[in-house]
């Protein structure tokens, strides 16, 4: 079962095989608490919409196309098929580049705090999902730090260039939350390749569905309440 992904609740269930991979290979839900994490830092101080949208759209790039790219090119276990390894690094540095881009362009603008963050991020990127150093670097605590906490970070300081205690409560929520993701999402596909049962493959499964549109739907609630 872990051969094949696009069965997987996240991945469409129309279109042709090129387009559901294209999609599944994103981990829309899974990036999509990450952005929404991005966003929690923002929306903790006096934001702007368009730095909200920049570090959203930064986050989208960097770790929800660069990242799974690089985890689809570095994995062992090859879940989505043999892919284009040139293919899968051309848009992993398209996508990096675009998210540096944005991520430096306010950086010397104002929001300096984020070179630090910055290089925080892209050595994660790399040595997570490309499982380097004998996979030191790929655990739970990386994965924590690198999708829960730093976004949290990056989302207050490209509005103010500082972190305030409410940066910091939200971050812990991130952590959390990611925290039981990662935990989770590993015991589900364990479960998967063991073939275990259909039931205790499901309840897992409704625990990432649960925490990840849980995240996004409560987000974009939030923002609508805001600014209607």
């Amino acid at each position: 079962m872990e051969k094949d992904r696009l069965s997987e609740w996240f991945v469409p269930k129309f279109g042709n095989k090129s387009f559901r991979l294209g999609i599944g290979i994103l981990f829309l839900p899974y990036t999509g608490m990450v952005v929404s994490f991005a966003a929690w830092g923002s929306l903790v101080v006096d934001y702007s919409i368009e730095r909200l949208l920049a570090i959203c759209i930064l986050y989208f790039f960097a770790l929800g196309i660069s990242a799974h790219c690089l985890d689809a090119f570095g994995s062992k276990t090859k879940p989505w098929g043999f892919l284009s390894k040139q293919k899968l690094l051309i848009i992993s540095f398209i996508a990096l580049s675009f998210a540096l881009i944005i991520g430096l362009y306010y950086a010397f603008l104002d929001a300096w705090l984020l070179i630090p963050i910055g290089i925080a991020e892209t050595f994660f990127l790399f040595v997570y999902n490309l499982e380097s150093f004998d996979r030191r670097f790929h655990n739970n605590t990386i994965f924590v730090i690198s999708w829960g906490i730093l976004p949290v970070f990056a989302g207050t300081v490209i509005q103010i260039n500082t972190i305030t205690l409410e940066t910091l409560g939200m971050a812990g929520i991130a952590c959390l939350l990611s925290y039981t993701l990662i935990k989770t999402s590993r015991t589900y596909k364990e479960l998967k390749r063991k073939d275990a049962s259909l039931h205790q493959i499901y309840k897992k499964e409704i625990i990432l569905k649960l925490v990840s549109i849980g995240v996004i739907s409560g987000t974009i609630l939030f923002i609508l309440i805001r600014h209607l």
